[in-house]
């Protein structure tokens, strides 16, 4: 009998208020808009059901969603493609970025990326991607240990810091004879200099520590200290790029000295007062658990550190670097809480980055055998500089040759992190769409060779067991 009284229950209850409804809609067909229509519909709809699934289709979210769909669809095809070839997965998704950019895309088929990627969404897709490597740079921080440049410390920092003078002035000095023709008007020859500098000295150093994981070699001599040079060329390298940033945006001397001098007090106050006080918190969890208040705190000090960065001049990507580089380390914090982002970054995110660095990427821009001479140029002085100066360096500290071209080899892979430093200097407007171009394929090329160099060194030295530390 029960079941038949909520039975009953519930169709009284959809019948009384059914026709209540019907009621009410039945007396607002007497009210009249501000045009002066009718309120009710008493004709066929002004637009059929497939017209406005199509509208829909077009509003903002849909179009950003739609895109996210190809773009992670088309990333993870190419980097299980490029995984398969022996080259790291990243090489895939920036290709992916290439494939549905104008290089390809829109050049066999044009209409279909104005409709994939129409105009009025870019910015959108900018600010996600923007998004994704904020959290990235806040990841790739948290997996630099500063604990290990104390091991061999005097070697790693040599080898570093020689693996970004020697790109850096080779990189300046580039700059000097492609300026005439390269360099847009109103930008100094300065601001361009320093910008082709840097973009001869990164090395990614999540991409070098993937590469020596996957060939199992991180637990040799040359691989450790590999990762050693690595992670001090990122503090270097991301330093000089702040102080880069700061003369570049600033309008004097003056003003760039007062924003260096910001950038160095915003450091201070991050390691003196941000990271104890991270420290106390993190304590106070138990072992291996992040709390959600913690998950809050943390993400609060990465948002004000980038928005800090940003107003002093410096960068959000900066900012979100330092903030990951002072998280706590106790408690199995990094680890535990770096699983927690390093998905939503790098699966979700990230990818949205490359294609929006592919849909900057135009190579019909480079035509004629002479562009192409000068993209070689750019990827042998990147090369010499950057592999030359990591061995030479490697060689000179007492390294055997073997191991020194090792080094100097994952030294040399550029990845995804000289494409940040690359957007950033088209953001800035130093770099034409053109020569942005030309050191997208650097930064392609240095990054696919190290794999093949690795092999070669293998081959010719006759060792193919690295020893074990």
């Amino acid at each position: 009998m029960k079941k038949y009284r909520y039975s009953l229950f519930y169709v009284v209850t959809l019948l009384v208020f059914s026709v209540l409804v019907w009621w009410i809609v039945h007396l607002g067909r007497g009210f009249r808009d501000e045009t002066g229509h009718a309120g009710s519909h008493s004709g066929e709809p002004s637009t059929s059901f497939l017209d406005l699934i199509a509208a829909n289709a077009h509003y903002p979210l849909a179009v950003l969603l739609t895109q996210v769909l190809v773009i992670l669809f088309a990333a993870r095809l190419l980097g299980r493609l490029f995984r398969k070839l022996g080259q790291p997965s990243v090489i895939g998704e920036i290709a992916a970025g290439i494939v549905l950019g104008p290089s390809v895309l829109g050049h066999f088929w044009p209409e279909g990326m104005t409709a994939l990627f129409p105009a009025a969404s870019i910015p959108n897709l900018q600010v996600l991607s923007q998004l994704g490597l904020i959290l990235f740079m806040f990841v790739v921080g948290m997996e630099l240990d500063l604990g290990i440049l104390k091991k061999k410390a005097r070697e790693g920092i040599l080898i570093s810091h020689a693996s970004i003078v020697i790109p850096f002035s080779l990189g300046m000095i580039l700059a000097y004879f492609l300026y005439p023709d390269f360099g847009l008007p109103g930008v100094g020859f300065l601001s361009f200099a320093l910008f082709m500098g840097i973009s001869m000295s990164v090395t990614a150093f999540p991409v070098l520590a993937r590469i020596l994981q996957e060939r199992r070699i991180q637990h040799t001599k040359a691989g450790q200290l590999a990762i050693m040079c690595a992670a001090s060329d990122d503090v270097t390298a991301w330093s000089i790029l702040a102080v880069v940033i700061s003369i570049v945006r600033a309008t004097s001397i003056v003003s760039a000295l007062i924003t260096i001098g910001m950038t160095v007090v915003y450091v201070v106050l991050m390691i003196k007062v941000a990271r104890p006080l991270l420290e106390k918190m993190v304590a106070r969890d138990m072992p291996g658990l992040v709390s959600r208040s913690m998950v809050t705190v943390c993400f609060m000090t990465l948002v004000v550190s980038a928005f800090l960065a940003e107003v002093i001049g410096i960068h959000a990507l900066f900012g979100a670097f330092l903030t990951g580089a002072i998280m706590p380390a106790g408690n199995n914090f990094r680890k535990v809480f770096s699983d927690k982002v390093e998905d939503l970054a790098l699966v979700l995110l990230l990818p949205l980055f490359f294609v929006f660095t592919g849909l900057r990427t135009d190579i019909g821009l480079i035509y004629g055998a002479q562009m192409w001479m000068i993209t070689g140029l750019i990827t042998l002085v990147a090369v010499a500089g950057k592999f030359g100066g990591s061995a030479l360096s490697a060689r000179f500290v007492g390294e055997n040759m073997r191991e020194s071209l090792i080094i100097g080899a994952l030294m040399n892979t550029r990845g995804l992190m000289e494409l940040v430093v690359l957007n950033i200097g088209y953001d800035l407007g130093v770099f034409s769409p053109r020569i942005f171009t030309m050191l997208v394929i650097m930064a392609l090329l240095t990054t696919m060779m190290t794999g093949p160099l690795l092999n070669l060194i293998d081959r010719i030295l006759n060792k193919n067991e690295p020893e074990q530390v």
